[in-house]
Formats: C-alpha cells, structure tokens, sequence
C-alpha cells in the first residue's frame, strides 16, 4: 500500500500541472509511510497544491505581456527598416547607393576569419557573431540594390516614352526645308466639360479649322496630348476630318516624372533646331522649353483668336526658314508671341516706311 501512495503523490503533481496549462510548479511531497496515513496525505497534497499553484489568469496575463513587448519591438524595428528603405530610395539614386555600400559590402565577405580548430567553444561563438554582424547587413543591402533594379526597370516600362523614336523618318525631300509644329490637346485645340445635367462634352477653340488648314501647307503637324489613346483617337478624328494633322501621339509617348507627364521633343526623331511646340501650358509640360511657343489657355471664351493671331508669326517663320528656331523664340522672353510679334512687325513697318521717305527727300 506504501507503494501505491507514493505513486499516487508524484502523479497528482502532474496531472494538476497539465490541467493548468503547464504553468503550475511541480510540488515536492513526502510519501507516507503507513496505509494509515493515505488519506491525510492525499487532502494535504491537494491543500498545499490550492495554496501554491499560480492563478491561470495572471500566467496567461503575463504571457500576453511578453508577447506584446515583442510585437511592439518587432513592429518598431519593421517601421524603423521601412523608413531607411524609403529614405534611401527618395535621397539616392541606384547608382549612388551602390557606390556608398560598395566597400562595406566588399570587405564583410573578406576580412571574416574562420576559427581554427583548436579555438575554444567562446571563440568560436565570438568569431560566428562577428561574421553575421558584417555578413547579414551586407546581404541585405545586396537584396535591397537587385529589388530596386528590378521595380526600376518595371517603372521604366511605364515612365518613358514607348519609343526612342516616336516619328518615322522625315523624307529627304522635306528635311532643312520645312519645320515640326507640334500642338497639345486639351486648352489648345479644345476644352472638355462636366456638367451634372450632360455629363462630358468636348468644345473646339475658335479658328481651330483654320489654324490647321493653313499651316499644313507649311509645316509637319503633330499631336502631342497626355490623355489616353482612347481619348485622343476619336476626338480627333472629329476635331480633323482631313488629316491635317500627320501624326497623333498619346501618353504613352510621354515621359512620367515627379508625378507629371511631360512631352519629350527629343524623341521626336526630329532636328531640334526645327520643332516648335504650341500650348496652352507650354513651359509646364515640356522638357524642352526652349521650343516652347506659348498660347493662352482655351476656357471657353467665346471671343477667343489666340490660334488666329498666331498664324502670322508661324507664317513668318517658315517663309523665313531661320537655321535655329531656338534662339527666335528666346527673343520673346515667354511673352505673348503673337501680341510681341504684331508690335514687332508695326515697329518694323514704321522704321522701314521711315527709311524710304529719308531716301525720297534726298533725291
């Protein structure tokens, strides 16, 4: 029966410890040593197990404590991570961070030393903390410069302009002879509203017909608009029914840079000397801006004529044929060209009608 008792009092312990998620003490109890003893033994083993097992509550209280602190700590060292990531991205170029995190990455891979054999278990340890405290920052580093080129060069595909050379080739007969005019879309040739009661409508600008019309005989039109193919096609083949308008080109021929869609001349496939750019928001979305000629922005003026005005200049010009038309629009200083130009043109008349009357009275 001794036998039976002392079993019983180192399984009790157990059980209970189980039952309390295993967060009980094991108690330490003496087995008794006669049959008369069991059955005090066994209301005192469970008495001292009420007095000394720890509440479930407060283990469970303070295993949710520990498991917080270290979510926190890990959720602080993520956002801490993130936000070096993200600096390193917005304050440095590719390149430049390469170059930065060369010669640390260079040397962790080198100057580790392998313990040798006869190094004691501290060494050793010493030795494989002193590797990963080079190695694991710069096998980071090596994973964050191939993450990046590879989202760069998907951010490529949609930045840049689908094509480095978004025009054919001019032909031969029209090269040094005539000039690119290209317009934008939207408050230059035309204004899209939304009103509640219709929804969108798209108004043409006054003298627009004209405008296109009268310059194709002078110049290679092209549409250069930051709006959708879907958009720009079928507007316009409403806008030019003739075509005068040779080539029309939509955002995928832009190029996306701090959150704006620009229009790159240089891809053009075209001489620069030779390209004026025509629109309401000119300098604003151009990369160009010499080849800038600015237009006041259509609004739905009815008593607009800035396309009209501007026909003599653009006229003057290709009759003119200057080597450059750069240095031409910098004269003008981003002002209004055809107002500036029609005072130009008065001035002119006033001092070669003076010139004449001078050679008259001399004769």
């Amino acid at each position: 029966m001794a036998f039976f008792v002392a079993l019983r009092s180192r399984l009790v312990p157990r059980l209970l410890k189980l039952r309390c998620l295993r967060t009980s003490r094991l108690l330490s109890t003496e087995a008794a040593s006669s049959s008369k003893a069991a059955p005090g033994l066994s209301h005192s083993l469970l008495s001292d197990l009420h007095h000394q097992l720890p509440r479930p509550e407060a283990a469970l209280a303070k295993e949710r404590k520990g498991l917080k602190f270290l979510s926190n700590v890990f959720i602080w060292a993520l956002t801490g991570a993130t936000a070096a990531v993200g600096y390193t991205s917005y304050a440095y170029t590719l390149d430049e961070v390469n170059q930065k995190t060369k010669a640390f990455r260079e040397s962790a891979f080198k100057t580790t030393q392998q313990p040798s054999l006869h190094s004691s278990g501290i060494h050793k340890y010493q030795a494989m903390l002193y590797s990963a405290a080079f190695k694991v920052p710069a096998r980071a580093i090596d994973m964050y410069l191939e993450l990046r080129e590879a989202v760069e060069e998907q951010v490529k595909g949609f930045a840049e302009p689908l094509s480095e050379k978004l025009l054919p080739d001019m032909h031969p007969a029209e090269q040094n002879v005539i000039y690119t005019l290209v317009l934008d879309l939207n408050e230059t040739l035309l204004y899209t509203d939304w009103k509640r009661e219709r929804g969108w409508r798209t108004f043409k600008r006054p003298g627009v017909d004209a405008f296109l019309e009268h310059l194709s005989k002078f110049y290679e039109i092209v549409l250069y608009s930051d709006q959708m193919d879907a958009y720009v096609l079928p507007v316009c083949e409403k806008l030019d029914p003739n075509y005068y308008i040779r080539y029309r080109l939509a955002r995928n021929a832009t190029k996306y840079e701090n959150g704006k869609r620009y229009r790159d001349l240089s891809k053009l496939n075209r001489d620069p000397k030779r390209i004026l750019y025509i629109s309401g928001n000119a300098f604003d979305t151009s990369l160009q801006p010499e080849n800038c000629v600015p237009i006041k922005p259509y609004k739905l003026e009815s008593d607009d004529t800035a396309l009209v005005d501007l026909i003599p200049f653009l006229e003057y010009v290709a009759r003119n044929n200057p080597a450059d038309i750069r240095p031409v629009l910098a004269s003008y200083e981003r002002k209004d060209v055809a107002k500036e130009f029609l005072e130009r043109s008065i001035e002119y008349q006033k001092r070669m009608q003076g010139q004449r009357q001078g050679r008259l009275w001399r004769r």
